[in-house]
């Protein structure tokens, strides 16, 4: 249970509860482990649980209508996820949770959390704020999609990894997260093809080093600069 008590010190939701309902909370939780490749949940299954990232990394894929996968995002050490689904009842998950690797995940029952949170209000208030800043960052992404040129949207996604899963090293920051072109071409809505050419450019320029399944930043600051630079009038 001592390991379960410090993941769920790191996320906020958990961290407004009082010491004795922590602790109920992480006595409810089963850590259970998860082979690369291996689903963790399924688009459209009932989202009974409340899932926490513990070790390793997890991305959430979408079938589109044409029955092509695409990768929405990367979820890290430490986050919560597909908590809003969970939340209501009759609530079904959005999309599917993959294991990029070896990870561990801590499942909690929904019944056991949403029992606290009617004897908590301050926690209920922290889940409306935690799920409206969900939506927010939803919006923000959309936003981005519909107006950033692709190469600023591949640098925001880069400067995201970067600072979410770099790994420094004398080079750079080595991304512990291993992609593939695919899946950075699904993330900034664009083309392999495209995501081949930006990445070829990124290189000669020196902003990163490698393959996208390992893929070092070299210049965390000049990714910055381009994913706000403005765009042209003439764009």
């Amino acid at each position: 249970m001592a390991s379960s008590l410090k993941v769920l010190d790191r996320i906020p939701l958990f961290r407004v509860l009082n010491d004795r309902d922590r602790r109920e909370i992480a006595a409810e939780a089963v850590e259970i482990r998860y082979a690369k490749g291996q689903c963790i949940f399924g688009e459209g299954d009932p989202a009974q649980f409340f899932h926490i990232l513990k070790d390793g990394a997890v991305k959430c894929v979408k079938l589109s209508c044409t029955g092509k996968t695409c990768t929405m995002k990367v979820l890290m050490p430490g986050e919560l996820f597909c908590c809003d689904a969970a939340v209501f009842d009759g609530g079904t998950h959005p999309g599917t949770a993959e294991a990029l690797g070896d990870v561990t995940i801590l499942r909690l029952s929904k019944t056991a959390y949403l029992d606290i949170l009617r004897r908590n209000p301050d926690a209920a208030l922290d889940v409306i704020r935690y799920l409206g800043q969900r939506l927010k960052e939803a919006q923000e992404h959309a936003k981005v999609l519909a107006l950033d040129r692709a190469e600023q949207r591949l640098a925001t996604l880069l400067v995201q990894l970067g600072t979410r899963a770099g790994v420094q090293e004398a080079n750079g920051l080595r991304l512990s997260v291993h992609l593939t072109r695919q899946d950075l071409a699904d993330m900034t809505g664009t083309t392999v093809e495209t995501t081949i050419r930006i990445m070829s450019r990124f290189k000669r320029d020196k902003l990163v080093s490698g393959t996208a399944r390992h893929l070092t930043i070299r210049n965390l600051e000049g990714l910055r600069e381009l994913a706000s630079a403005p765009v042209p009038a003439s764009a």
